[in-house]
């Protein structure tokens, strides 16, 4: 309870500093609204060529935009909670603001990642939910109450490795000194999650999904929560799901040790 007042404390302070320059806030909002429509009209333009993406895939036109609102929320989530707070944690090494962070009774981990929130991120959630909505109506598919219920505790599996994925990479600053490259970064390596992992096959395909399924696990961000609304359950389904909470687990993990040992690194800005 202690840390949900926090967090709580943080989310009314980042949005009193948000409504405090509330024009800044209506175009960064208005801008992610800008970017989603153009996404989805380059979508619309591709389903005018085509019924599938890929030959035997399963994902048709509503399919995909299950998929795509999959998509947005697990970003969303991700850029309005924990992108920020990961590009500030440079500053806060060179600056020394993390020997405050330090200092305070609480976890390190949980202050770093959390005490900013950009409310503007999260305007995409209105699109992705109607967009979710208009593409379950048109699917000849109906998942059941166990997919439902399935879907947003997998949406926070994704949204779980790709905040293992941002915070490894903000603690990397500490042994690099600057890291300012983390948004684009992170933004190449995410790429990978937009798209439903079939279309990696072949000779060159086939590589890239082994290795951004069980080393850096984005295809399984999006793709695992978006079929259980989208397609019919089936064997392989369910293997992906259990692969997808077991890397789950590990990143998360693995993250928190890395962030451990980056934080026995630290070396007092005033030292």
């Amino acid at each position: 309870m202690p840390y949900v007042r926090v967090f709580l404390t943080f989310a009314r302070n980042s949005l009193v500093r948000d409504m405090t320059f509330r024009a800044n806030f209506l175009i960064e909002a208005v801008t992610a609204l800008a970017w989603m429509a153009m996404n989805l009209t380059f979508y619309l333009l591709i389903f005018n060529y085509t019924t599938s993406i890929g030959a035997n895939t399963g994902w048709g036109r509503y399919e995909f935009f299950v998929f795509l609102a999959t998509s947005l929320f697990v970003n969303s989530v991700v850029q309005a909670f924990f992108m920020p707070n990961a590009n500030e944690f440079g500053e806060l090494i060179r600056s020394g603001g993390l020997d405050f962070a330090l200092l305070k009774p609480i976890d390190t981990q949980f202050l770093i990642s959390l005490q900013k929130i950009e409310w503007s991120a999260l305007g995409n959630f209105a699109i992705a939910g109607v967009l979710l909505g208009v593409s379950l109506w048109q699917l000849d598919y109906r998942p059941g109450w166990l997919e439902v219920l399935l879907y947003p505790f997998f949406i926070a599996c994704g949204v779980a490795i790709l905040y293992s994925l941002t915070i490894a990479m903000a603690a990397v600053g500490v042994w690099l000194g600057r890291n300012e490259s983390l948004y684009d970064f992170w933004f190449y390596l995410t790429n990978f999650s937009r798209y439903p992992m079939e279309i990696y096959h072949g000779s060159f395909g086939t590589p890239l999904r082994i290795f951004f399924t069980f080393v850096v696990p984005v295809l399984v961000v999006v793709n695992v929560p978006a079929r259980f609304l989208a397609m019919p359950l089936d064997r392989s389904m369910w293997w992906l799901a259990a692969i997808a909470l077991a890397l789950t687990a590990t990143s998360l993990i693995l993250s928190r040790w890395i962030f451990q040992k980056a934080l026995l690194s630290y070396r007092s800005a005033s030292s």
